[in-house]
């Protein structure tokens, strides 16, 4: 998506917050951490009660009508023209991209298409919509970034590893094979276990041999495949949604 077609914030900063169903049945601190710090960045939250789901869980089964239907209450619900703020990857890219293709052929593909260009993924948002470059406070720790697949084609990860790379304290750790994918895919993992497994070993084996104190990732969905699959294998890996680091930063430093 051009730059050109994005909508971005107003002087006042309001904006709207997708909390996603990870944060909502999983991750609730993600959520209160993007709140923290969307708000220490002077932005006015506001929170849409009836946002349900993006629809991607649908999309990729394969059910466009299920997930067409899906999206057409989070446009209505998310209705407004300000920013729409997603702390996933795959969520964001979700709204901005894939309803796109479902719509294709559909009458009200101009309103999918306008609201994908109100959505940005978290990162994204703070670095190339409100223009901050590094990030304050400090995080003593060793990291372990994640690149989501969802992230790829956009400027979300290296968003995210601009802002973890300037918090004073914070090492992120070079791992071999970093753009390979975790092996969740969302249904993916359910269709196909043992390779999902095996990727996400595989993985593992790679941020394991450098040791990090916390594996960091955009996307929650990546974090609680390698997280599970971690626990399981009896040896497990504390994981932290990026914005979690940044809001812990900020109360480290004395600024929240």
């Amino acid at each position: 998506m051009s730059e050109a077609t994005r909508v971005f914030p107003g002087p006042e900063r309001r904006v709207q917050l997708m909390a996603t169903c990870l944060c909502d049945a999983f991750y609730a601190d993600a959520a209160r951490a993007t709140v923290e710090i969307l708000e220490y960045l002077g932005c006015q939250l506001e929170f849409p009660d009836g946002q349900t789901c993006c629809g991607q869980p649908a999309f990729n089964g394969g059910d466009w009508p299920a997930s067409r239907k899906v999206v057409r209450h989070t446009v209505r619900t998310f209705a407004g023209t300000v920013p729409v703020i997603v702390p996933s990857g795959s969520c964001a890219a979700m709204m901005f991209h894939s309803a796109a293709l479902e719509f294709e052929h559909e009458k009200d593909l101009p309103e999918i298409r306008a609201f994908g260009r109100r959505t940005w993924e978290l990162a994204d948002f703070i670095v190339n919509a409100l223009g901050v470059k590094t990030w304050p406070g400090r995080c003593e720790a060793r990291v372990a970034f994640h690149r989501a697949c969802h992230t790829r084609g956009t400027q979300s990860s290296e968003a995210m590893h601009m802002l973890l790379s300037s918090v004073a304290g914070v090492t992120v750790l070079p791992f071999g094979e970093s753009e390979q994918c975790c092996g969740f895919g969302g249904t993916f993992s359910v269709s196909f276990p043992h390779i999902s497994s095996g990727m996400g070993g595989l993985k593992l084996d790679h941020i394991r041999a450098v040791q990090p104190d916390l594996l960091v990732s955009g996307d929650m969905s990546c974090l609680m495949h390698l997280a599970g699959l971690a626990e399981k294998e009896g040896k497990p890996l504390k994981t932290q949604h990026f914005a979690q680091v940044l809001r812990d930063a900020l109360k480290n430093g004395g600024l929240l």
